[in-house]
C-alpha cells in the first residue's frame, strides 16, 4: 500500500472533523473526487482504521470503509484483487478482537457485515468460514470476544437481506446462550436486537422456527428487565424497539406470551422508581400489544388488568407543556387505544367499576377517573349511550369539584362526550351552560373551560338562543382582556356559538367581526400565528352562519388576508386558509369563481409538496436531508452523507430521528395536504361549472394521494373524488335514473369520463387498504354515490363492489386481518370493537345501495348476501351488530321491491326474532323491516298478522321518559301496522288497529313513517270512513301538526300533503266546525 496515499487520505479524514466548515467542505470534495472513486481507498481506509492512534479517525475510517465496500453493489470491493480481499477479511476479524474502543469495534463490525452482504449472498458463498467462526467466538470465555462476535452477527443480520433461513437453528442455539450471558449486558442487549432481526426471516407457517423463537420470549423480557434495573437507557430503548418489531410482524412469535407482555410492560409503566422516559416507552409498547395483538388481549380477558393498571398512573401529575409526554398522558392514550381496539363490553364495565372507586378518592384519583371516562368514549360510545343518565353525575360533579385539577379533567371529559354523544350532552344545557359560564371566568380553569364550551356550543343547536346574549358578552370581554392562549380558545368558542346560532348570530356580527379581523394580521410568534389560524376558521364559520349578504362587505378583504397567509412558511395558516376558501365557496357559490385561478394552483401545490420540506430536515438533528435517504439508512444501515457525527455509538440509523421525522411530517405538512384535498372537493361542489377547467388536473392530483402513507390524506382524497363524481352528475342535469341491472338512463359523457378516472383507482386502493376508517369512508361514499347517481355509476363494477362488501361481512378484508385471528383460542364469533361494527354496518349499506339501484335484479346476489347479514342478527351478537343487520335488511327489502318474495320466509323468521329483542334499537329496525316486507313481498302474509300484532303491541305503550329508541320503535311499529292495513285490512281487527294508529299521531320520532300511516288512514277513509269518524278531533290536530306548523313541513311527502288537503276539504262538508277549530280556514 502506497504510504503517501494512506497518509494523504488520513490527513483529509482529519480535516473532515475540523472546526472550520470551509476546511470540511474542501476535504469532503477532495475525498469524493480523488479518493472514494478508486478501489484503492478500501485497503487504505482499513489500514487507517486499524493503525491510527486517534480513535475518532479510526472510527471515521471504519465508517467510510463500510460505505466504500457497499457502494455500487460492491463494485469497488470486487475490483480489489482476490488475495487482498482475503487478507482484509482475515485481518478485519483479528483486528476486531484487539480494538479497545467499542465504538470503533461497532463500525468495523458494520464493515464485516457489508462484505458479508456481498459474499454470503452468492452461490456458493465466498466467505464460508465467517458464520462458523462467529458462532465459535460467541462462546469464547473472553467477554470482549463474545461482545464482538454477537455484535458482528447482529450487524450481518441487519445488513444481509437474504440467505439466513438455513442458519436459523444455529442462530437459535447461539442466541439462547448469549441471551443469558452472565457477565456482559452488552451481549444480552445485542442478542435481543439480533433476535428482532431473526424474527423478520421467520414465516408464519414455519411452526418449528416459531416454537423455537417463542421459547426465547421470556428470557428476552428478562434481559429488558435487567437493562431497566441497571438504568441502561440505550439498552432499554433497543429492547422496546425489539418487542415492537415482534408485535408487528406476521409470524405469531409473541402470541403465546401476550399475558406476560401485558404484565411486564404494565408493571414497568406503573413503577414510579423507574425513569419516566422508560415508563413512557413501556406504555408505548403496551399500546402496540393492544393494537397488534387485540384478538389475544380480548380472548385472554386482559382488558381488566390493563384498565386497573392504567388508572393509578393517570393519578400522577402532568408537565406544564401540553406537548410533553408523561406516564399519565400515555396511560390515557393507551386506554383510548384499548377502548377502540376491543369490544366495549370488555372495557367499559371494568372502567365503570373503577370510576365508582376513584370518584370517591382524592383529587388525583378523581382527575384520573374523569380523564379515563373521557378518552374511552370514542371506542365505547354506542355501548355507553343507554347508560348516560347513570354516568352523568360523574361529569356534573367533576365540573363543580372543589379541586382545580378535577374541574379541568371534567372539562376535557365533557369535550370528549360532546364529540361522540352529542344529543345526550346537548339535552342537559340548562345545567351545563351555567356551570361552564362560571368556569370560563375563573382564571384557574379558563382555558380548559373555554375549550370545553367550544365543543359544547358546537352541538347545542337552537337551544343556544337562551344563552346567546350573556354568552357573547362574556366571550367578547375575554377576547379583549385575555392572554393569547385564552383568546385562542375564546375565538374557537365564538365560532361554535355562531355555528349553533346560525342566522340568530346576525345581531352579534358587527361587534364580533371587528374584534376578530385584526387577528388576521398577526405573525410575530407561534402563539400569534395560532390565534390567526383559529380566527380565520371562526370568521369562516360566522360567514356560514350569517350568510352572504351580511358578510359581503368583508369578503374581498378577508380573502386577501387568507391569500397572504399562504405565502408564510406555516402549514397551520395554510390549512386555515384552505378551510376558509372552502367555506367562502359554499357561502358565495358563483361569486367565489373569481378566486379559483389563485386558489386551485395553491391547493395543487400543497397536495404535491414533498413532505421532506419540514423543519426537521434543516434543524441539525439528523444527518441526511431527505426521507428517502433516511429510509435507505433504515433498511440498509448505510448513509450517503460524507460526514458523520462521531459522538454517536456508530453509524447505525437513528430510529428516534426517523420516528421524529415522520411524526413531524404527520403533524404539519400531511395535515395541510389532508385539508387541501378536502377543499378541492368542496370548491367543485360549490362553484360547479366554473371549476370545470380544473377538473382533470385536480382529479389526477387526488388519485396520486390514494396511496399516501397517512390515512387522513387517503380519506380526504376518497371523499373529494366521490364529491367530483356527484357534482359532475348534478351538472349533467340527468333524467331520473331507473333501477335495474340493465342501465336504462345512461350517464352524460362528462360524468362517464370522470367515473372512469375515479372509480378504478379507488377500487385498486381498496384492495390494499389496511385502515378501517378509510374503508368505512369508501363504503359510505360509494353507497351515497350509488343512491344519488343510480346503476350507471357502477356499470361494469358490480361484481367488484359486491366482492369488497362480502369480504368485510366475512371479516376477510385486509383492514380486518389479525395475525392471531385464526388462533384456536380466539373465538370466530368474538365480540367486535365499535370500529369493526361500524365497518360491517357501512358494508351492509353498500348492499342497501345495490338493492336500491338494481331493484328486483338484486335478488340473485341477495341469495349470497342474506346468510352473511343473517349471521349478525344472531342473539349472541352485540346489540349494535343485531341492530345494524336487521336495519340493513329493511333497506334492502325496500330496494328489492317484489324481488324480495323468494326470501320472504327466512326474512320473516329473522324479523320476528328481532321484534322481541331486548334492545329497543333492534326492535325498532325489526318493526320497520316487518312493515316493508309486508308491503313489498308478493307472498300473502295475512296468516302472520296476528302473531306480528301480538309482537308489536308492547311497542305502543312506552313508559314515560323512555329513551328515544323506544319512541322510534313505536313510530316504526305504527308504520308496520299501517302497511298491514293497506295490504289486507280484512285480516285485521280494523277498529282496534285504527284506534291504536290514531293514538300515536302525530309521529314525532320517525316522520318517514308518515307516508305509510297516512296511506292507511286514506285507504280507510275511502272504504270504511265510519271507523275513523270517532277519532276525528285527534286526527285533525295531527293534520294541523303536519300541514300548519312550518317546523314540520318536511315530515311527510308532497304527495301525502296533497291527499291530506283533499281529505280536509272533504271533511269541511262533513264536520265544518271541527275542521275550523283545528285551524283550517
Amino acid at each position: 500500500m502506497d504510504p503517501n496515499y494512506v497518509s494523504q487520505l488520513r490527513q483529509l479524514l482529519e480535516h473532515t472533523i475540523a472546526p472550520d466548515t470551509n476546511v470540511i467542505k474542501a476535504a469532503t470534495t477532495q475525498l469524493n473526487t480523488q479518493f472514494y472513486k478508486s478501489p484503492q481507498c478500501i485497503p487504505a481506509l482499513y489500514e487507517i482504521a486499524a493503525t491510527t492512534d486517534n480513535q475518532s479517525i479510526r472510527q471515521l475510517a471504519a465508517v467510510e470503509l463500510r460505505k466504500r465496500i457497499s457502494s455500487g453493489d460492491g463494485r469497488q470491493w470486487k475490483k480489489n484483487p482476490q488475495e487482498l480481499r482475503e487478507q482484509i477479511k482475515s485481518s478485519l476479524l483479528e483486528r476486531l478482537t484487539q480494538e479497545q474502543s467499542a465504538i470503533v469495534r461497532h463500525a468495523l463490525s458494520r464493515a464485516v457485515a457489508a462484505i458479508a452482504d456481498i459474499e454470503l449472498t452468492v452461490n456458493p458463498p465466498q466467505w464460508p468460514t465467517l458464520l462458523p467462526g462467529l458462532y465459535q467466538a460467541a462462546a469464547s470465555p473472553t467477554k470482549t470476544h463474545r461482545e464482538t462476535a454477537i455484535y458482528v452477527l447482529f450487524s450481518i443480520l441487519d445488513t444481509v437481506a437474504e440467505s439466513f433461513e438455513t442458519q436459523l437453528q444455529s442462530l437459535f442455539k447461539v442466541f439462547s446462550q448469549s441471551l443469558v450471558d452472565p457477565e456482559s449486558s452488552e451481549v444480552r442487549v445485542t442478542t435481543l436486537r439480533a433476535l428482532a432481526k431473526v424474527a423478520e426471516y421467520i414465516e408464519a407457517g414455519d411452526k418449528h422456527d416459531v416454537k423455537a423463537f417463542q421459547e426465547l420470549i421470556v428470557p428476552m423480557l428478562k434481559v429488558l428487565e435487567q437493562a431497566i434495573t441497571e438504568g441502561d437507557d440505550e439498552g432499554v430503548k433497543h429492547g422496546y424497539d425489539a418487542f415492537e418489531t415482534l408485535l408487528i410482524i406476521e409470524a405469531p412469535l409473541v402470541s403465546k406470551h401476550v399475558a406476560e407482555l401485558v404484565q411486564f410492560f404494565l408493571g414497568v409503566a406503573g413503577n414510579k422508581e423507574v425513569d419516566d422516559e422508560m415508563r413512557c416507552g413501556a406504555l408505548n409498547v403496551l399500546s402496540w400489544v393492544v393494537r397488534y395483538k387485540k384478538s389475544k388481549v380480548q380472548a385472554l380477558g386482559l382488558a381488566k388488568p390493563i384498565v386497573e393498571g392504567l388508572l393509578p398512573i393517570g393519578c400522577e401529575d402532568d408537565p406544564e407543556d401540553v406537548d410533553e409526554d408523561s406516564p399519565s398522558r400515555l396511560a390515557f392514550r393507551t386506554l383510548d387505544n384499548l377502548a377502540q381496539a376491543l369490544p366495549p363490553q370488555q372495557v367499559f364495565p371494568v372502567l365503570t367499576q373503577q370510576l365508582q372507586v376513584y370518584m370517591g378518592g382524592d383529587a388525583r384519583m378523581r382527575k384520573s377517573a374523569l380523564m379515563a371516562f373521557g378518552v374511552s368514549v370514542e371506542g365505547c360510545s354506542e355501548y355507553i349511550r343507554p347508560h348516560v343518565d347513570q354516568l352523568w353525575p360523574v361529569i356534573e360533579g367533576g365540573l363543580q369539584d372543589g379541586e382545580v385539577i378535577v374541574r379541568k379533567a371534567a372539562c376535557i371529559a365533557l369535550g370528549c362526550l360532546c364529540e361522540w354523544l352529542a344529543e345526550e350532552c346537548a339535552t342537559r344545557h340548562a345545567i351545563i351552560v351555567p356551570i361552564l359560564f362560571n368556569l370560563i371566568v375563573d382564571p384557574s380553569t379558563q382555558k380548559n373551560a373555554c375549550t370545553c364550551l367550544d365543543s359544547y356550543l358546537e352541538i347545542l343547536g337552537d337551544d343556544i338562543v337562551n344563552y346567546l346574549t350573556l354568552l357573547m358578552e362574556r366571550l367578547l370581554v375575554l377576547l379583549e382582556n385575555g392572554t393569547i392562549a385564552v383568546k385562542i380558545t375564546v375565538t374557537g368558542a365564538i365560532g361554535s356559538a355562531a355555528h349553533a346560532a346560525k342566522e340568530k348570530f346576525v345581531p352579534y356580527f358587527d361587534q364580533t367581526i371587528k374584534r376578530l379581523v385584526p387577528f388576521l394580521h398577526l405573525q410575530a410568534s407561534d402563539e400569534e400565528s395560532d390565534l390567526r389560524g383559529v380566527a380565520t376558521d371562526t370568521i369562516g364559520t360566522i360567514a356560514d352562519a350569517v350568510g352572504a349578504d351580511v358578510f359581503r362587505p368583508y369578503f374581498e378583504g378577508l380573502m386577501k388576508a387568507a391569500f397572504e397567509a399562504l405565502t408564510m412558511d406555516n402549514s397551520r395558516l395554510r390549512e386555515s386558509s384552505f378551510i376558509f376558501f372552502g367555506v367562502m365557496a359554499q357561502v358565495f357559490e358563483g361569486e367565489f369563481a373569481q378566486y379559483l385561478p389563485q386558489c386551485v394552483p395553491a391547493l395543487i401545490a400543497s397536495c404535491q409538496q414533498d413532505e421532506s420540506a419540514d423543519e426537521f430536515l434543516n434543524d441539525g438533528e439528523g444527518g441526511s436531508s431527505n426521507p428517502s435517504a433516511l429510509a435507505e439508512a433504515f433498511t440498509t444501515g448505510t448513509s450517503k452523507d460524507a460526514g458523520e457525527d462521531l459522538d454517536d455509538e456508530e453509524d447505525e440509523t437513528d430510529l428516534a430521528a426517523l420516528e421524529q421525522m415522520f411524526s413531524k411530517v404527520n403533524s404539519a405538512v400531511a395535515i395541510e395536504k389532508e385539508v387541501a384535498a378536502d377543499t378541492i372537493g368542496e370548491l367543485f361542489s360549490a362553484t360547479k361549472s366554473a371549476f370545470m377547467p380544473y377538473v382533470e388536473e385536480t382529479v389526477k392530483v387526488l388519485v396520486e394521494l390514494l396511496d399516501h402513507y397517512y390515512e387522513g390524506i387517503r380519506k380526504s382524497a376518497v371523499g373529494a373524488l366521490f364529491a367530483f363524481v356527484k357534482t359532475m352528475y348534478e351538472l349533467s342535469e340527468p333524467a331520473e335514473w331507473q333501477p335495474g341491472a340493465h342501465v336504462r338512463v345512461p350517464l352524460h359523457e362528462h360524468v362517464k369520463k370522470i367515473v372512469e378516472m375515479v372509480l378504478p383507482p379507488i377500487f385498486e386502493a381498496w384492495k390494499t387498504e389496511d385502515d378501517k376508517s378509510v374503508v368505512i369512508l369508501m363504503c359510505a361514499e360509494l353507497a351515497d354515490t350509488m343512491n344519488k347517481c343510480g346503476p350507471a355509476i357502477v356499470e361494469g363494477h358490480l361484481d367488484e363492489v359486491a366482492t369488497f362488501a362480502i369480504e368485510i361481512l366475512e371479516k376477510k378484508s385486509l383492514c380486518q386481518q389479525d395475525p392471531d385471528g385464526d388462533d384456536e383460542n380466539v373465538g370466530v364469533d368474538a365480540d367486535s370493537s365499535e370500529y369493526e361494527s361500524a365497518l360491517v354496518s357501512n358494508a351492509a349499506d353498500v348492499f342497501g345501495a345495490m338493492a336500491s339501484v338494481l331493484g328486483p335484479d338484486f335478488a340473485q346476489a341477495f341469495g349470497q348476501v342474506l346468510p352473511l347479514i343473517a349471521n349478525y342478527t344472531e342473539p349472541k351478537r352485540a346489540q349494535s351488530e343485531r341492530s345494524m343487520a336487521i336495519g340493513s335488511l329493511g333497506e334492502i327489502i325496500v330496494g328489492l321491491k317484489d324481488g324480495v318474495t323468494t326470501f320472504t320466509q327466512p326474512l320473516l323468521q329473522i324479523i320476528s326474532r328481532g321484534l322481541v329483542d331486548e334492545e329497543a334499537d333492534v326492535r325498532s329496525n325489526a318493526a320497520f323491516a316487518a312493515g316493508v316486507l309486508i308491503e313489498n313481498s308478493s307472498t300473502d302474509l295475512s296468516s302472520n298478522y296476528q302473531a306480528l300484532l301480538a309482537a308489536l303491541q308492547p311497542f305502543f305503550s312506552p313508559a314515560e321518559h323512555s329513551a328515544p329508541a323506544i319512541y322510534n320503535a313505536r313510530d316504526n311499529a305504527a308504520g308496520a301496522v299501517a302497511r298491514m292495513v293497506i295490504k289486507n285490512p280484512s285480516a285485521l281487527p280494523l277498529e282496534q288497529v285504527i284506534s291504536v294508529l290514531v293514538s300515536v299521531l302525530p309521529l314525532r320520532f320517525d316522520p318517514l313513517e308518515n307516508r305509510a300511516v297516512y296511506g292507511a288512514l286514506f285507504s280507510t277513509f275511502r272504504n270504511q270512513p265510519q271507523i275513523l269518524m270517532p277519532h276525528i278531533d285527534h286526527l285533525l290536530q295531527a293534520f294541523a301538526y303536519v300541514l300548519l306548523d312550518p317546523t314540520h313541513s318536511d315530515d311527510t311527502t308532497d304527495e301525502t300533503k296533497a291527499e291530506l288537503k283533499a281529505l280536509i276539504e272533504h271533511l269541511k262538508s262533513q264536520v265544518p266546525d271541527k275542521v275550523s277549530s283545528a285551524g283550517f280556514a
